[in-house]
């Protein structure tokens, strides 16, 4: 098959364009450029210069000839509600005028649901805007959260033992290695159904942050406490307007968690009815979290962001 992939140095991207290459697929790599792209196109990716994302390059050419497409959104946090729309709308108007017959785009859990859900209303507009293509049949990938993005707790643990986040300390979540996203979205790829319109939730286990603490504490040999830290606060607000990001970035993380505590956004269907993937909470803690979190503690006084400040003692 000949399968255009957008986004393809990033993290799914990258181990999509891999695995397909693999299987003997042909790949059209799309990329702004660099040392990333140049490791791929040594593998037998085709290189195409551009960027849904901005804009950039000629991308009415980028699906022609294609029989499949991947699609992913960059998230531009100082343009967080007007981004995802104008991104889609990009989309939309090349592969209309394109070959493609089958898009597997990669969303979020809460794309179902309309209203003011911070970052998950970004994906509904994704949803609502892909499903104008009525000739091409859709896969919805709504991922859980990226295990990857634990990463951003190994100086808190390193230095207090804690880690802290807008969650309620019980409230069970759904996690996912982008690995095993990219190992999902080369399957869909290369084996249509032929169904428009698909909507497959794609986490691996649902895992509290109180209990996230205990898996990360049992592989390091040490507790590790989760401080529950609410979206009311006004000194938190204040101290991450002041230093850490944007009144817009803070709505964002605020109305997610809310929509996230308050059951408005929610992962539907059972273990049984989700894909099977392979990589658990605990052996992603062990085989990619933890050398961080040793190297973490190797570098000793950690630069002070957001997640640091609010684990302090």
């Amino acid at each position: 098959m000949r399968i255009s992939v957008v986004g393809a140095t990033g993290r799914v991207g990258a181990k999509l364009t891999r695995t397909l290459l693999r299987s003997g697929h042909q790949v059209r790599a799309l990329s702004r450029g660099g040392p990333a792209l140049d490791a791929l196109v040594k593998l037998g990716a085709e290189p195409f210069l551009g960027s849904f994302d901005t804009g950039a390059g000629d991308l009415d050419q980028f699906f022609q000839g294609a029989d499949a497409a991947f699609l992913m959104v960059k998230t531009d946090w100082n343009n967080i509600e007007g981004h995802y729309p104008a991104v889609a709308q990009r989309f939309v108007d090349a592969l209309e005028k394109s070959s493609v017959k089958l898009a597997v785009s990669l969303t979020a859990m809460g794309s179902d649901v309309k209203g003011k859900t911070g970052h998950f209303e970004c994906f509904h507009d994704l949803d609502e805007k892909l499903n104008e293509l009525g000739n091409i049949n859709l896969v919805h990938l709504r991922a859980a959260w990226f295990m990857e993005d634990v990463s951003a707790w190994t100086g808190p643990v390193a230095k207090y033992g804690r880690i802290a986040w807008f969650c309620k300390p019980d409230l069970k979540m759904p996690w996912v290695a982008t690995d095993d996203i990219a190992w999902l979205a080369a399957k869909e790829l290369t084996n249509p159904t032929g169904r428009h319109r698909v909507y497959l939730e794609v986490g691996s286990e649902d895992v509290s942050m109180n209990e996230l603490a205990v898996i990360i504490g049992k592989e390091i040999g040490r507790p590790v406490e989760y401080r529950y830290i609410e979206t009311t606060r006004k000194d938190v607000e204040a101290e991450f307007l002041a230093r850490f990001g944007t009144p817009e970035k803070w709505q964002d993380d605020t109305l997610s968690a809310d929509a996230l505590n308050n059951g408005i956004v929610r992962f539907h269907g059972e273990h049984e009815d989700r894909p099977k993937l392979p990589t658990s909470m605990e052996a992603f803690i062990g085989d990619v979290w933890k050398p961080r979190y040793l190297e973490a503690v190797r570098a000793g006084e950690q630069r002070e962001t957001f997640p640091m400040w609010t684990a302090r003692d």
